[in-house]
């Protein structure tokens, strides 16, 4: 394989090979650097300085939310992939972060949130989840989309019945 095909080449859990950040853009942590001190997959931080070996970024949330930290490159390897070889990548171990998936936001209060949502939600818990992440509800907004992309007041909590059949 090419050089070009590995740096082209996107998979789950690794960034892309080349990543474009500039001061005060928001990012997130995609793998666990250290659990004690909060530097843990998900954990959102706002960037303060860039050099090419370290990120210095400030914590969003959490425990050490407002502290200072600094985030290595490090080697990452995908943990399933559908090429057969195992390859590395010394990357930065973060993603740009202006929105996040209901199940990324799971376990985190946030005093702002933005809910997109273009069809019903199929996962059992879901909305209660992405509901429950704001702290009031002056910071929840809403866009509902109906069947025909029309904005609408109302939305399906859909529960397929064969989530309770073994339960």
């Amino acid at each position: 394989f090419t050089s070009e095909f590995l740096n082209d080449y996107k998979c789950s859990g690794i960034p892309n090979h080349q990543i474009k950040l500039k001061l005060g853009v928001p990012i997130m942590l995609i793998r666990n650097i250290d659990q004690a001190a909060g530097l843990c997959n998900g954990t959102r931080m706002i960037v303060n300085a860039l050099t090419k070996y370290i990120i210095v970024a400030t914590v969003l949330n959490g425990n050490t939310m407002g502290e200072t930290t600094f985030i290595p490159r490090m080697s990452l390897t995908p943990s399933n992939s559908d090429i057969p070889f195992k390859f590395q990548r010394r990357q930065f171990p973060v993603i740009l972060c202006f929105a996040m998936t209901i199940n990324k936001s799971q376990g985190q209060s946030l005093s702002h949130v933005g809910l997109y949502l273009p069809r019903p939600i199929v996962t059992h818990g879901q909305l209660y989840v992405a509901l429950s992440r704001v702290k009031s509800r002056k910071g929840l907004k809403i866009l509902i989309l109906d069947d025909q992309g029309v904005v609408s007041n109302t939305t399906r909590n859909v529960v397929y019945q064969e989530v309770f059949e073994n339960i």
